[in-house]
């Protein structure tokens, strides 16, 4: 009752959708979920059921940004993975407190599987889709205008998350502010 409960306010303040991968494949279903490229998605957390279809989507690789603990979270996501042959990252990312650490122990992640389709996802798809959006600018020097419209399609970063995102790019010498 309270994660449906906590679905429909986040439906609320950040538009929540929760659609599948594809027509085609509709086993797997998360929130706010996106498709950047054949290799990444970004999703909000997806059940267990969901979860338990990546293989069938030829997911090789999750990457899971919340803090154990947190409320929405499938306890056993790691061992429904890798019961699937699926790798499993887990880098807790504090909603409120993203940290330039967090980035580089995600990039790191990124390029280590960047040959693998990955699957990078947090509770509704907000530390999900900024990671990806800043590891899409500065490490795969991708033009952010047309770049942050995944993340667009999700929500507009506040409170942390703007200055965040808009630090990290300044030090890396690019020029775009979040609006």
């Amino acid at each position: 009752m309270k994660l449906q409960y906590a679905r429909r306010i986040a439906a609320g303040l950040f538009g929540l959708n929760v659609i599948a991968l594809s027509a085609q494949s509709p086993d797997f279903v998360a929130p706010n979920l996106v498709e950047i490229s054949p290799t990444i998605i970004t999703a909000g957390q997806p059940s267990a059921a969901a979860l338990g279809a990546l293989a069938k989507q030829n997911v090789a690789v999750v990457i899971f940004l919340v803090p154990e603990g947190t409320s929405g979270n499938v306890s056993d996501e790691a061992a429904i993975l890798q019961r699937q042959a699926i790798t499993y990252v887990h880098i807790p990312i504090p909603f409120g407190a993203p940290k330039a650490e967090h980035y580089s122990a995600f990039a790191a992640a990124m390029k280590k599987y960047s040959d693998k389709k990955v699957l990078v996802h947090c509770e509704i798809n907000l530390r999900a889709s900024s990671m990806v959006f800043l590891y899409r600018v500065i490490e795969l020097k991708q033009d952010p205008n047309p770049t942050f419209e995944a993340v667009a399609k999700v929500w507009s970063p506040r409170g942390a998350w703007k200055p965040f995102i808009d630090d990290m790019l300044r030090q890396n010498g690019i020029k775009f502010s979040t609006y």
